[in-house]
Order: C-alpha cells, then structure tokens, then sequence
C-alpha cells in the first residue's frame, strides 16, 4: 500500500494565560504559540476499516486507541464519512512531555496526511473540527504559523510571521 510522508513540527507556547474554569471541567486559555523547526517524521497509509495502529521509535508510547494519533484517525474518518483504517509510523524527534504538543503535532499531521491520501474531501472549518475532535492543541497543530489560541486551544487567530529566531529547546529529566 503507498503511504505519505510529512512532518510534524512541535510547537512553542510564548506566552500563557488561564482565565476562568468552564463548565466542562477545562479552563479557558489564551496564548500565543508559534510552530518550531523541530518535528517528528510521520508516515501514514490507509488501510482495511477497523485497522488502526501507530507505531514509534519509543517503547513507551501506546500504539492503540489511546495514541492521539490513532484518535486523530478514527475523527478524521468519521468527520469524512469514511470507511477506512490507518496505519501510523512516528519516528519521535519532539521530546516527549516537555509541553511541546509532540503528540497534538503528530494527530494533526496525521488529519493532513489522511485528508490528501482521501483526496482532500474536509477543508477549513470541517478540518478544523475533526482536529478539535482529537485534542485541544490539534487545530493549532493544524494550522501552524504564529496564532492567537483562545478557548481551549481550538479558537485560533492567525497573527503576523514572527522573524526566524534562534531558540534554545530544554527538557528536565521529568515530565
């Protein structure tokens, strides 16, 4: 079967804001995020309906239902009304729990991957739903660029490019 290749780049929280709880247990927020230049590699090949499995180069990692990534796929297809299941390998470059959103970066890539190997049947707001439907940083990871974020992540205005900036990226030895 043929598959696709892309990237998942991770993002950047430059600034952060919770505000009031909500009614569902979130709270609301407002940040501004940027996409980075690091990313995990994503490969993503449709299968048999009710195939799902995400694979990674780290153990520890859940290849089922519990992978946002396969969540991404199951929203995807069900938004598309399609009928198909997915096979995901992540080759994990984004440190894992450093707030990052490595995962939300790899569904959202994923929902793109799905979308041009389907054809392209969501755009614009549907896309964005489906997305929504898997995590709160997905549309964010969807979209890409500088944004504005609101709400839990999923309201999103796109702000001006920032120039190219060097940035160093650390992670403690905890998540």
């Amino acid at each position: 079967m043929s598959g696709l290749d892309t990237r998942a780049r991770a993002k950047l929280n430059l600034s952060l804001d919770v505000l009031s709880r909500r009614p569902d247990g979130f709270h609301d927020l407002r940040m501004v995020m940027q996409a980075a230049e690091l990313a995990d590699e994503v490969y993503v090949e449709l299968r048999e309906p009710g195939f799902f499995l995400a694979e990674t180069n780290r153990s520890y990692i859940p290849t089922d239902e519990r992978n946002i990534a396969v969540k991404a796929a199951k929203a995807y297809f069900e938004a598309a009304g399609i009928d198909s299941g997915a096979y995901i390998k992540i080759t994990k470059r984004i440190p894992v729990c450093a707030g990052l959103g490595g995962g939300s970066s790899d569904a959202a890539a994923v929902i793109r991957a799905l979308n041009e190997l389907c054809g392209s049947p969501l755009e614009g707001e549907a896309l964005q739903a489906a997305a929504a439907r898997a995590g709160s940083d997905v549309p964010f990871c969807l979209l890409g660029g500088t944004a504005l974020a609101e709400g839990r992540g999923e309201v999103l205005t796109a702000l001006p490019p920032l120039p190219e900036t060097p940035a160093v990226i650390c992670r403690p030895h905890f998540g």
